[in-house]
C-alpha cells in the first residue's frame, strides 16, 4: 500500500511542475482521486499521504464508503452517469456531482438535497467531442442550461466537466480541451463565481494543464489496476 504514497507524490510533482511550466499557481489545480472498485483500504492509504478527495462511479459502492469512513475532511465526488432514481443518494450523500447534463437531473438533485445541508457542487457535463454514445450536452445548448441553474437554490454551479474521445494514433485532446477552456472563459464573463473546469485523466494530465483545467481525474495511477 506504500505504492499509493508514492504514486500520489509522483503525480502531485507532476502536476507542479507543469503548472510552473505553463506559469500557473499549483494551488489551483485539484487532484481527484477516483477510487471505483478499489477497497477502503487503499482509501485509507491516500488519506494517510494528504488526499482528500475522492471520486465515485457508482453511486452504492460510493454511499457504502462514505459511511464506512464517516470523515469531515473528505470530499466525495459524484463523477458517473446520474440515474433518476439514484439522484436522492447523490443529492444525500455527496459533495460534488460533475455529470449534470439536463434541466430535469438538476431539479432532482435540488429537490433531494437538504435545506440543513450546503448546496450541492455541480458541474455540467460537455459531450465535447460530439459523440452520440457518451453523455454531456453540446456546447451550443450549454447557456439555456447554465440559466436554468438560477432555479436551483440547492445546487451551486462551479463549473464544466467533459472526457475526450479515446485517442488514436497517439492524437492530443488539446484541441478539444481549448475549445472548452474557450466556452468557459466566456461563461465567467457573465458568471465570475464559476471556478472549476474539470478535465484530465492519466493519460492526459499534462494537456489539460496545459489548457487551463482546474481538477483532473486520477485513477490508475494512483491505486493500480481495478480489482
Amino acid at each position: 500500500m506504500k505504492l499509493i504514497k508514492y504514486n500520489l507524490y509522483n503525480i502531485w510533482n507532476q502536476m507542479t511542475d507543469m503548472a510552473h511550466k505553463c506559469g500557473r499557481n499549483p494551488q489551483e489545480i485539484t487532484l481527484l482521486a477516483v477510487s471505483k472498485n478499489h477497497s477502503i483500504t487503499a482509501i485509507k492509504e491516500a488519506i494517510s499521504a494528504g488526499q482528500y478527495s475522492f471520486g465515485e462511479n457508482y453511486v452504492q459502492e460510493g454511499v457504502e464508503k462514505i459511511k464506512i469512513l464517516a470523515n469531515p475532511l473528505l470530499l466525495w465526488h459524484f463523477i458517473g452517469r446520474v440515474q433518476s432514481n439514484k439522484s436522492r443518494l447523490i443529492s444525500e450523500y455527496f459533495d460534488w456531482c460533475h455529470t449534470v447534463s439536463c434541466y430535469r437531473i438538476a431539479h432532482l438533485l435540488n429537490k433531494y438535497r437538504s435545506c440543513d445541508q450546503k448546496p450541492l457542487n455541480v458541474l455540467i457535463q460537455i459531450n465535447i467531442s460530439y459523440e452520440e454514445t457518451k453523455a454531456g450536452i453540446l456546447l451550443e445548448d450549454l447557456p439555456a442550461l447554465v440559466r436554468d441553474m438560477n432555479h436551483f437554490p440547492r445546487l451551486k454551479l462551479r463549473g464544466l466537466m467533459a472526457i475526450p474521445k479515446e485517442p488514436k494514433n497517439n492524437n492530443s485532446p488539446v484541441m478539444e480541451y481549448q475549445r472548452l477552456k474557450n466556452a468557459f472563459n466566456q461563461l465567467k464573463d457573465d458568471y465570475p463565481d464559476l471556478d472549476t473546469l474539470s478535465l484530465g485523466m492519466s493519460r492526459d494530465i499534462n494537456d489539460a494543464i496545459i489548457c487551463g483545467s482546474t481538477m483532473v481525474r486520477i485513477g490508475t495511477s494512483i491505486f493500480g489496476k481495478r480489482h
